[in-house]
């Protein structure tokens, strides 16, 4: 009989040892799991130290475990500009994309918009027209200008939206030049009216209207490229694009005395 008790205690101590053991691991394993912050704050650190893939597994776990906090929420900025760092464009676009669903009155919204905007503008090759990336860079620019003028981001927007019309007058440009090689005066024409027209802003103006004063010159209308020698010595008097016309109508006016019509130089 007090053999049969003795084990019995025995066998209690062993399980009150081992539910004891069990609850300090499970406190342990509860003791071990961090608050938002304090994930961000180590996610932040190996991004800083430009440790990406660790930064991304810290972020990624802040999500998964804290998925309300604004932590997490901040989470996915990052993890959509890690990607654009290591220029994975796309994955990059669609976690922003996402973002602006999720949260569409998040205060750095101005931020998300714009970096949609830099991922297309990066894959714009150098004076192509690639009209998708161009023009959804455009798009997004003009969104972060429109919806958020007082943003620091809206000066760089106005910026970038000038170099990308520069890279596609560029092209124009070249198109037009090719065409009034090859004489095709009309088709030339056209490139140089879509820089004039729709390029304002642009450097490359200036050529485009000396470059129509040689088609209209080549093409006998006469008439028609003093008037626009005449803009171009208005609006570019400095310009060495309206001392190439100004030599150009010269010829003209040697055969049909009608130099006295284009504005001289002060």
């Amino acid at each position: 009989m007090l053999k049969k008790f003795a084990v019995s205690i025995i066998l209690i101590i062993c399980l009150a040892c081992c539910s004891s053991s069990n609850n300090n691991q499970s406190l342990n394993k509860n003791a071990d799991i961090k608050n938002p912050d304090e994930i961000y704050v180590i996610a932040k650190q190996y991004f800083d130290n430009k440790n990406y893939e660790l930064s991304y597994e810290e972020f990624t776990k802040l999500k998964k475990l804290y998925p309300l906090s604004n932590e997490a929420i901040q989470a996915e900025i990052m993890i959509g500009f890690m990607s654009y760092l290591k220029m994975d464009y796309n994955s990059s676009i669609l976690q922003f994309k996402k973002f602006t669903v999720k949260y569409p009155a998040h205060k750095d919204l101005d931020y998300v918009y714009y970096m949609i905007a830099m991922c297309n503008y990066e894959q714009i090759t150098h004076q192509g027209l690639d009209g998708s990336f161009n023009e959804t860079a455009l798009s997004n620019f003009n969104l972060v200008i429109n919806r958020f003028p007082n943003s620091k981001y809206a000066k760089d927007s106005r910026q970038k939206i000038i170099l990308v019309k520069s890279n596609q007058a560029a092209k124009h440009l070249d198109i037009g030049r090719f065409y009034l090689k090859q004489k095709k005066y009309t088709a030339a024409l056209n490139r140089f009216k879509i820089i004039i027209e729709d390029f304002s802003v642009t450097k490359f103006v200036p050529e485009a209207l000396y470059r129509t004063v040689e088609a209209y010159h080549h093409m006998g209308m006469n008439e028609e490229s003093i008037k626009v020698a005449s803009v171009l010595g208005h609006n570019y008097p400095n310009s060495k694009w309206y001392e190439y016309s100004y030599n150009l109508i010269k010829d003209i006016e040697k055969k049909e005395n009608l130099f006295s019509k284009l504005p001289l130089f002060n």
